[in-house]
């Protein structure tokens, strides 16, 4: 699932547990955070159990430590090398070991996740620490903690101290965990110092005055802003430089739109939401254009017009009648862009000041054109000017966001992942805002070169109104005074009176110089790493990352944190996230659960979890080609779900003999609404009224028509979920098309929670209601490998016989063991009725009624 679809059940999970605190405070010292979230739970239910421990945070934040204790044993972390901490970790994970991670989970958090396996009575408490550097956006730092604890607790308590030694100029609290909580968060503040302080009481946190449940749940904000100036402590500066009152230079931008079949439905209409704001921004001394593409290129404008009213009231026009369709050619895309700022170069239309820039938004891989990611990237870098900029957006949850992020660095710009959820169109909106006000461009902040050492970046390329630049760097001891000269502008304060006056601050976070040091520079160097040419050099950088993290102690896509009982007998394991699109092995685990109830697959084999009896029941259905099967009808949700059957190749088999079936066509009708999504092995068709959209396996989207939702993931699968209650999943099986008898097919998982009506019906939709199973009389069968039973169920006593059938879920290729009951003859004395009963006419027929 999209993250905006997962639902983050609170920061604390289990049944029958207490929790007895969750406290949270940050130490803010000269723009560096250092943030720990604590708790305290007991196990207060009658049996053993697992607790999880889920905290949300910043996405460009490095966590540093996680401690546990668990009666007494304290557990204490380590950043080790990744691969190093995962063979420490295997050893103890092959003992039945708990396991920790962290897991991108949304547009700028990501969350860390552990659980731990206890009796009752236990008593555990979570402690994390992670670190960040504040960055300013739009004139304020905003630091944001993500509150969520998922029930009432009686001691909670947020601290967010700051301390600014050079003086804070503004601080605020904006109230966004709504009005339930106005005016509760409480600020004190001086010229150097702030704390705020966010303590409801248990009845305060109640949603209404007998609630059980907590209104605490989103986002707490700090925002700050400084007076401007330099820190020198621990041997280390940071210079920041946000100069003001400076006039914003013209610029010169080309949107370069994905219109293809996938931006359809809502992704499209917040796209054009955001872009009727973005080109109102616009001045009559900007020049723009707008490249929309498909399968095909289009330009609104083939030269940059300027930002007059009237043109952009007609590029408005031209945003608000497009229609998506077709696939997805990037690269033609940009290039036609590129080639529109260098014309405008090359016929000085261009001002010498100006800042030109391209902005790509799409939710998609290339489908059509050139399709290689890698080419696509040369291809871009090699036309692309010194002095143009990419910005890369990229919508929804699937897109390549890699390759995005990719292809705006190595072209001075950035990227941004755009979730699809209410707040898209302001998601969009806001990062363009952050872009869109160039004060200077080709910066260099430079230091005598005898007084410095190790300087992170000084070369930047733009400064945006309302942000900032940072330089950090080793002060050598011989120069201190020169530096301090040179970029202080306080010259009755060194970094001997700083740390001196750090030391004496009770929440100051010291050695704060340091640490940013350290993680600019590794941020700095990961940036590096993705873009190395060769692999002899991305190795030499990658030991540098590896150096600095496991020495400063961060979680980073290189390293690890172990987490280790005394003596090591326990271990833990917290990874820094992949990128959603490839999501993560425990994150795929979690979601599988969602998926236990019902699933088909080839030769249409049926298997059904059920869950009170704690087994798994498989039967197959020996239908022919050509037949539709009903798998639910239910007329009081108004909700059918069939799918048709092929067969296999008839490649040297008599027309008389039984061919294999699989399901072809997997088909979803909503009555209500008059939609139907059919999916095919070739293709997607969503049908409304008279109205048909089709979409292709080759690329990434999410639909929404009324109240059915459509997710493709390319190659691989379709989610659909009607009026947010009932939840279908297909699966894509592609084979050797050369195979002499095998044929692509679809693979069928319904998850056990759907909200059936009490009409609900068909192979699959009579489960909803669980029967009553009894098995007994376990003895050898004919087959030596497989054990008989006997299984009374409905009323009938049948022979059933224990197998294994595969489950596609985790390895579409391979497949995973399912220990399962297999029913004979078709699911006979399992199924009501008989299996042809269930043979329907045309895709969104219902059953007959009664059956």
């Amino acid at each position: 699932f999209p993250p905006e679809q997962l639902q983050f059940i609170g920061a604390i999970r289990g049944d029958d547990i207490t929790v007895k605190s969750y406290k949270v405070e940050s130490r803010i010292t000269s723009r560096f955070c250092h943030t720990t979230v604590k708790s305290s739970v007991v196990n207060s239910g009658p049996n053993a159990q697992s607790i999880g421990f889920n905290v949300q945070i910043p996405k460009q934040a490095f966590i540093t430590n996680f401690t546990m204790n668990v009666n007494g044993i304290t557990f204490v972390g380590s950043v080790k090398e990744k691969t190093v901490a995962r063979n420490l970790y295997a050893q103890a994970r092959a003992r039945g070991k708990a396991a920790g991670l962290v897991r991108a989970n949304s547009q700028d958090m990501e969350t860390f996740k552990t659980e731990v396996h206890v009796p009752p009575g236990s008593k555990i408490e979570f402690e994390l620490h992670y670190q960040e550097m504040m960055q300013r956006k739009l004139g304020f730092y905003e630091h944001s903690l993500h509150l969520q604890p998922g029930r009432l607790v009686p001691q909670f308590q947020v601290d967010v101290y700051i301390y600014e030694p050079i003086g804070i100029a503004s601080v605020e609290t904006p109230n966004t965990l709504g009005e339930h909580f106005s005016g509760m968060a409480k600020l004190t503040s001086s010229k150097d110092k702030a704390h705020v302080v966010f303590k409801p009481s248990l009845q305060q946190q109640r949603k209404c005055e007998n609630c059980t449940t907590s209104a605490i749940d989103g986002i707490f904000t700090v925002k700050y802003d400084v007076l401007r100036d330099s820190n020198v402590s621990d041997g280390h500066f940071v210079h920041f430089f946000a100069p003001a009152n400076l006039s914003p230079l013209p610029k010169n931008i080309v949107f370069v739109i994905d219109v293809s079949g996938s931006m359809w439905g809502v992704k499209m209409k917040q796209t054009v939401e955001a872009m009727q704001t973005i080109l109102d921004d616009l001045t009559m001394d900007d020049y723009f254009s707008i490249v929309d593409f498909n399968h095909n290129v289009r330009c609104w404008s083939e030269e940059l017009v300027p930002g007059s009213t009237i043109q952009v009231a007609e590029a408005k026009k031209y945003i608000q009648n497009i229609k998506p369709n077709g696939g997805t050619n990037i690269n033609e895309a940009l290039m036609r862009a590129v080639q529109m700022l260098v014309k405008a170069s090359n016929q000085g239309m261009i001002d010498p000041r100006s800042v030109s820039m391209i902005m790509l938004v799409s939710d998609g891989d290339p489908t059509v054109g050139e399709i290689k990611l890698s080419a696509i990237q040369k291809n871009v870098k090699k036309v692309m000017r010194e002095e143009f900029s990419l910005f890369s957006l990229g919508i929804g949850f699937d897109v390549d966001y890699d390759f995005l992020e990719r292809i705006a660095m190595e072209n001075r710009g950035v990227a941004q992942r755009i979730y699809t959820s209410h707040d898209a169109s302001d998601q969009i909106r806001r990062f363009y805002s952050q872009v869109s006000s160039p004060l200077l461009r080709k910066i260099t902040v430079q230091f005598p070169e005898d007084s410095v050492s190790d300087v992170t970046q000084n070369h930047f390329d733009k400064y945006f109104s309302g942000s900032e630049l940072v330089v950090a760097g080793k002060v050598l001891p011989s120069d201190i005074n020169n530096l301090k000269w040179l970029i202080l502008t306080k010259p009755d304060t060194d970094y001997l009176e700083l740390d001196a006056a750090l030391a004496q601050q009770q929440h100051a976070f010291t050695g704060f110089a340091r640490q940013m040091w350290a993680y600019i520079t590794v941020n700095q160097l990961l940036a590096e790493r993705s873009m190395a040419p060769t692999a002899g050099q991305k190795r030499k950088i990658t030991q540098r990352i590896l150096t600095l993290a496991v020495e400063h102690q961060f979680v980073t896509p290189l390293t690890a944190l172990l987490v280790e009982s005394e003596e090591a007998k326990e271990r833990l394991l917290a990874d820094s996230p992949n990128d959603p699109k490839q999501g993560c092995c425990a994150g795929k685990k979690k979601q599988n659960k969602y998926y236990n109830q019902y699933y088909v697959e080839n030769d249409p084999h049926f298997i059904v979890h059920l869950p009170k009896n704690n087994m798994d029941i498989c039967f197959n259905i020996d239908s022919e080609p050509g037949h539709i099967l009903n798998l639910v009808s239910d007329p009081g949700a108004g909700v059918v779900v069939n799918g048709q059957l092929i067969g296999s190749k008839r490649v040297g088999v008599e027309e008389k003999e039984k061919v294999n079936t699989y399901f072809g066509t997997i088909s979803v009708f909503y009555q209500p609404d008059g939609i139907s999504v059919s999916v095919s092995t070739d293709r997607i068709d969503l049908t409304h009224g008279r109205n048909n959209h089709s979409f292709t396996w080759g690329a990434t989207a999410d639909i929404t028509q009324d109240r059915v939702k459509v997710s493709i993931v390319k190659d691989s699968k379709v989610m659909v979920t009607v009026d947010d209650k009932i939840t279908v999943m297909v699966l894509l099986h592609r084979v050797w098309k050369k195979h002499p008898t095998h044929v692509d097919f679809l693979g069928l998982y319904i998850p056990n929670n759907n909200q059936y009506s009490s009409q609900a019906h068909g192979l699959i939709g009579q489960f909803g209601q669980e029967p009553e199973v009894r098995v007994f009389n376990l003895h050898q069968g004919a087959d030596p490998l497989k054990k008989e039973a006997t299984m009374e169920v409905k009323g009938n006593k049948l022979v059933v016989t224990r197998g294994w059938q595969k489950d596609y879920r985790r390895d579409q290729k391979r497949g995973s063991d399912v220990f399962c009951w297999f029913i004979h003859n078709s699911g006979k004395g399992f199924i009501d009725g008989h299996y042809t009963n269930y043979i329907v006419p045309r895709l969104d027929s219902f059953l007959p009624l009664p059956l």
